[in-house]
């Protein structure tokens, strides 16, 4: 039932440039039980099998190397859906601002403010970052790592993934277009 969600909304990912590689994952509620989130090392748009991991109990080997943070927000907030990219305007902007006020129409209306956290990757100092945020908004870019964004299906994780990349290259275009 999963999978071809996650291959539809990965391949939207890759389309649009957010991911590269086989980096980023996804995950989906199931009820109180758990979630289901792709394999460690799969690509996002050719989704070989998802993995369950139950809010409390054993995590699985082959989950992905970011189930903590996905578990995190799943146990502290009421999101359904989360997605995590790689945006490469996003993860720059991130590098160098703390704090992103998108100055584009949908930035201001559907996120007027995007969090940068700090964590390493697959830590548990990111998932209480991310999970943090997220309890109260549905988007946090990663400083150097990319986006977290969540919802209550992986359509509307997906759009605020793709959100914050849009803010973060009219920003960045925007620069360019400034004198001196």
């Amino acid at each position: 039932m999963y999978s071809r969600e996650f291959e539809r909304i990965g391949k939207r990912l890759f389309a649009e440039h957010l991911v590269g590689g086989n980096f980023g994952n996804m995950s989906a509620r199931e009820d109180n039980k758990g979630f289901h989130i792709k394999q460690t090392g799969d690509y996002l748009d050719a989704v070989s099998g998802l993995v369950f991991v139950p809010f409390e109990g054993t995590v699985p080997k082959n989950a992905s190397s970011e189930y903590r943070v996905h578990l995190a927000v799943y146990k502290n907030s009421p999101h359904s859906a989360i997605v995590h990219a790689h945006p490469q305007a996003a993860i720059a902007a991130s590098l160098v601002i703390d704090k992103i006020i998108p100055e584009d129409s949908e930035g201001k209306m559907f996120c007027p403010e995007i969090p940068v956290v700090d964590g390493a990757p697959g830590s548990q100092e990111i998932a209480d970052n991310v999970a943090a945020v997220l309890s109260q908004s549905k988007l946090v870019i990663v400083r150097g790592h990319g986006t977290f964004a969540a919802g209550k299906n992986l359509d509307e994780a997906y759009q605020f993934t793709s959100l914050a990349e849009h803010s973060c290259r009219v920003l960045a275009l925007k620069k360019n277009f400034l004198p001196g």
